[in-house]
C-alpha cells in the first residue's frame, strides 16, 4: 500500500450538485432556485438584519419614552457625606475643588446640589449649584453659609 493508491471509501464522498446543466439532469429550467422572487436573480445579496418581509425588529419592539435635550442634571450630595469629608481634615470653605480632592467629583464642570439627609454640626461656607430647602436650614442652623454659584 503507497499514499498515492489511497482513496475514501466507498460511498463516502459525492460529486458537486451541478445546476443548470438542462432538464435531464433533474436540476435544470429554475436551478434549484424556485420561481421568481429577489433570490431567483442573479446578483441577489440580502442584509443581515433582513427578516423575509416579517416586519423587521426594529419596528417591533415599542418606542416610548422623551428625553428632554434640555435637561439640567445635578449630582446629588447629602450633609452627612459633607460631615464625613470634613472630619479628616476640617475645611472653612467646602466647592467643587474640595469635592475634586476628596474624589467625591472627576472635573470640576459637574452639578452638585445640595440635600439635608444626616446631621450637619460644621460652621463652613458652602458654595455650590442649588440647595434643597432643608439642606439651605441645616447647614446656617450650624453657623454656616449656603452660597448657591
Amino acid at each position: 500500500m503507497n499514499l498515492h493508491t489511497l482513496k475514501p471509501a466507498t460511498g463516502a464522498t459525492r460529486g458537486n450538485k451541478r445546476i443548470g446543466r438542462g432538464q435531464g439532469s433533474g436540476r435544470g429550467g429554475t436551478s434549484t432556485k424556485g420561481h421568481k422572487g429577489a433570490q431567483s436573480r442573479a446578483g441577489y445579496n440580502y442584509r443581515a438584519w433582513f427578516e423575509g418581509g416579517q416586519m423587521p425588529l426594529y419596528r417591533r419592539i415599542p418606542k416610548f419614552g422623551f428625553k428632554n435635550n434640555n435637561r439640567v442634571a445635578y449630582t446629588p450630595l447629602n450633609l452627612d457625606v459633607v460631615s464625613e469629608m470634613l472630619k479628616g481634615n476640617p475645611a472653612s470653605e467646602v466647592d467643587h475643588a474640595f469635592l475634586t480632592m476628596h474624589g467625591f467629583i472627576s472635573k470640576g464642570n459637574e452639578r452638585i446640589k445640595v440635600l439635608g439627609r444626616g446631621d450637619f454640626a460644621n460652621a463652613v461656607t458652602i458654595k455650590l449649584n442649588k440647595f434643597s430647602k432643608k439642606a439651605k436650614a441645616a447647614i446656617e442652623a450650624a453657623g454656616g453659609t449656603a452660597i448657591e454659584v
